[in-house]
């Protein structure tokens, strides 16, 4: 099970502070919010209420009654003023009051927020109180409920966002696995917790993909569809989008061509993907070297979705007709490892980002990202704020990282018109022995064997 546990220190510090608060908490389905709410109100003074997707005169019926029933009274009126005053701790403890799937009352009632609002101000319930407004649906949190928000912005306390957990997190929470296969499930699944927790730790990666993706039982095996009918709508459009980026047309002409959609019409729907954190858009490190990168470069950023566009969707009648085990050997095993080097970058960078804020790197880095040439790429470069560089260059598949790929990647870095003063080396298959002596002889060359991770 994995704990978030910087989250839960900081709506600890928050609750120890004297007077009321009122928190934002949010995050994707499957984030881990409820964990984080049960962990955080345990042993506190707590009303809890999960809002429907009901009505407006439906909502305040039932959360009503649960008021009733928890403090076994008998409401005069419904309305969010009269539960607000209602609600109590029973002594002078602070109360929390916890209003999960919130959206679902403010979209359609607008006397709710007001009700919060004056709860807070110590208008209606006179006891200190720690209120948590909490959602799964990030697009409206940050984008449609701006609106609503505008009055209150000062009155907020604070917002937390619980994103995907990092790599070190997914090696904490499988304690029997090597890192290699923490790899791998984190280039299936990501940082989300909710996915990780029901992950066999002691079955290997093939097995749980046959039991949890492949298999009509499977916990993921509609969560592709599920997570993209959350928050869009035409799923036709934006599922023959995601497959034409899976199958490597990353630029919008090249989408356009693939498609068949307008350009305008392809921009709306690349936006609303971005803001549901489903693609992202790759852009070079500024080092210079513009004409020999590519623009307008796009891929899918959530992980599982990336996963299944490349290995399922293109397959799907196979998917019905064959057995698990079939389709892994099928159409994933062989193409497995090529997939995966890009989350092998991502946990070499979070390694170096690790570093750096342990102050264990020779440079103190400002920013890091990466280059993507026309004709070859640097996996990672890092800045301080003189601009002095580190590069990294990664290796997951091929059976050694050689001084041949070091010339490559000197070649990319010609391109990129850059220079570094340090090279970060990771392999997760070892390092030729050329290239080991090579590092010993030029400190600025540091290998990093992927156990070290």
């Amino acid at each position: 099970m994995i704990i978030r546990t910087a989250e839960l220190k900081r709506l600890e510090e928050l609750y120890a502070k004297s007077g009321n608060q009122l928190v934002i908490l949010y995050g994707r389905e499957n984030s881990g919010k409820e964990q984080l709410l049960r962990l955080f109100t345990k042993e506190k003074k707590i009303f809890y209420y999960r809002a429907r997707q009901a009505s407006a005169s439906e909502q305040l019926i039932q959360m009503g009654r649960e008021v009733e029933q928890k403090y076994q009274i008998h409401l005069a009126a419904y309305s969010y003023e009269e539960y607000f005053k209602r609600v109590r701790s029973g002594d002078a403890s602070k109360l929390v009051v916890v209003i999960d799937e919130f959206s679902y009352i403010a979209k359609k009632d607008d006397t709710f927020l007001k009700a919060v609002i004056q709860l807070k101000d110590k208008r209606l319930y006179p006891g200190p109180v720690f209120i948590i407004l909490a959602s799964s649906s990030i697009v409206w949190t940050e984008h449609d409920a701006a609106e609503l928000f505008a009055p209150y912005q000062k009155k907020i306390t604070e917002r937390i966002r619980l994103d995907d957990v990092h790599f070190l997190d997914v090696v904490r929470n499988f304690p029997d696995y090597t890192t290699r296969q923490c790899v791998e499930v984190y280039g299936v699944l990501g940082g989300v917790t909710g996915y990780l927790s029901r992950w066999n730790g002691k079955r290997d990666l093939k097995e749980n993909i046959c039991r949890n993706i492949l298999s009509p039982t499977g916990f993921l095996y509609q969560e592709a569809e599920h997570y993209l009918g959350l928050e869009l709508r035409e799923l036709s459009l934006y599922n023959t989008i995601l497959g034409a980026i899976a199958a490597g047309n990353q630029k919008l002409n090249d989408l356009f061509h693939y498609t068949g959609f307008s350009r305008a019409k392809i921009s709306v729907y690349m936006k609303n993907l971005m803001e549901f954190d489903v693609i992202e858009k790759v852009v070079s490190f500024d080092t210079g070297g513009w004409e020999n990168a590519k623009k307008g470069v796009y891929r899918i950023k959530n992980t599982y979705l990336n996963f299944w566009f490349r290995f399922v969707y293109p397959y799907l009648s196979d998917l019905y007709q064959l057995s698990a085990e079939e389709f892994y050997n099928l159409h994933i095993a062989g193409n497995l490892d090529a997939y995966l080097n890009q989350y092998f970058i991502q946990v070499c960078r979070e390694y170096l980002e690790l570093l750096n804020m342990i102050g264990r790197l020779p440079l103190q880095l400002h920013r890091i990202g990466t280059w993507v040439g026309k004709q070859g790429t640097i996996d990672i470069i890092a800045q301080n704020s003189v601009r002095e560089s580190v590069v990294g260059l990664c290796n997951w598949a091929k059976p050694e990282l050689t001084m041949d790929d070091c010339r490559k990647l000197e070649e990319s870095m010609k391109k990129a018109k850059i220079s570094a003063k340090y090279y970060y080396l990771f392999s997760a298959t070892g390092f030729e022995a050329a290239l080991v002596e090579h590092a010993k002889e030029d400190a600025r060359y540091v290998l990093v064997d992927m156990t070290e991770l």
